[in-house]
């Protein structure tokens, strides 16, 4: 059977990972490898992102790494810029760069809030706006972005400035999958649930308590399935978006949360 990447040139943003283990975008790099993309992992932390080039160029597959602040136009447009000079198109733009602050308003200071919304909606924008003419050109592409289940709702604390972010994102991406049908492009996101990876560690653990074991048993109890997915989850829901098996589906949400939407279990 044909690599469902094949021929596939992917830039992913955000491709390493923030602590030990896997990180959602350092897993959809390695899978969008195994299934024949040429990728480019970009990431603001040059380590994380070798650490990933390393994994895909151990099994055989293609990768170069690219350094940059995605809340910089000029990283940005070098990024795209070294992204065309390896690879000479970009087929795949996964935008999966996020930080998290929990609080509500009050909480919330004017400079945190204004960071978050520059890392991960201004970001978004930025990249989209770099890549989009290239799809263009080319006659298609696939967009992957990655919001949170929280932008839809409430996951048991305060957390307003990066719920609005995500629900701005999907807003974004909605917009931007009706503008550019037309074109072949399509623009999808992801809303990972309570998920299992190195980002919680740091930012969350204060609002469950400080005890790691408390947030990760009551994030358990949380999921109707009784369990936390992991970064290959996400990599596998990416996978599919961004392959040509989704060809016909644009503008969706697709959640990937073990039922948490639902409702159906205690916080």
């Amino acid at each position: 059977m044909k690599p469902l990447m094949e021929g596939k040139r992917v830039v992913v943003v955000g491709a390493g990972s923030c602590g030990e283990g896997w990180g959602n975008g350092k897993a959809a790099a390695v899978l969008y490898a195994r299934e024949g993309a040429q990728v480019i992992a970009v990431d603001r932390d040059l380590e994380a992102a070798e650490e990933t080039r390393r994994l895909i160029v151990e099994e055989g597959g293609a990768c170069e790494v690219v350094q940059a602040d995605i809340t910089c136009r000029a990283d940005v447009e070098q990024l795209v810029d070294a992204a065309m000079d390896h690879y000479r198109g970009i087929d795949v733009l996964h935008n999966n760069v996020g930080i998290s602050i929990t609080g509500g308003p009050e909480e919330t200071s004017e400079e945190d809030w204004e960071r978050l919304m520059r890392v991960n909606l201004t970001g978004v924008y930025l990249t989209c706006k770099q890549v989009l003419p290239i799809m263009r050109v080319q006659g298609g592409g696939s967009i992957v972005n990655i919001s949170s289940v929280a932008a839809v709702r409430w996951i048991g604390f305060g957390y307003s400035a990066y719920t609005a972010s995500k629900a701005a994102l999907q807003g974004f991406t909605e917009n931007l999958a009706a503008q550019y049908a037309p074109h072949g492009i399509r623009a999808n996101c992801i809303l990972p649930g309570l998920m299992d990876t190195p980002m919680i560690y740091s930012p969350l653990t204060a609002a469950y308590g400080g005890d790691v074991e408390q947030m990760r048993e009551r994030r358990r109890r949380q999921c109707p399935m009784g369990f936390m997915g992991d970064a290959w989850d996400i990599a596998n829901a990416a996978l599919y978006l961004a392959s040509d098996m989704s060809r016909y589906v644009t503008g969706t949400n697709l959640i990937v949360d073990g039922g948490l939407s639902l409702g159906s279990s205690p916080a």
